[in-house]
């Protein structure tokens, strides 16, 4: 299962989706107003603006999202 994090003030709230379900891969897409970071298979981080649906887990943060 996918894993959308969204940190902000209160600490940070996470959105599990399957990604091979067309309605939940609607809502995770609606998550993307502002750039995010996904975590890539060597353990890095990488900058991305659309939804990666085979990415394990999503980063977004306070400082993108106003």
């Amino acid at each position: 299962m996918a894993t959308q994090i969204v940190m902000d003030r209160t600490g940070d709230n996470r959105h599990y989706f399957d990604a091979m379900d067309p309605q939940a891969l609607l809502k995770a897409e609606e998550r993307f107003k502002e750039p995010a970071a996904v975590r890539t298979s060597s353990g890095e981080a990488a900058v991305t603006r659309t939804l990666n649906s085979t990415a394990d887990e999503t980063l977004f943060s306070a400082a993108s999202r106003g």
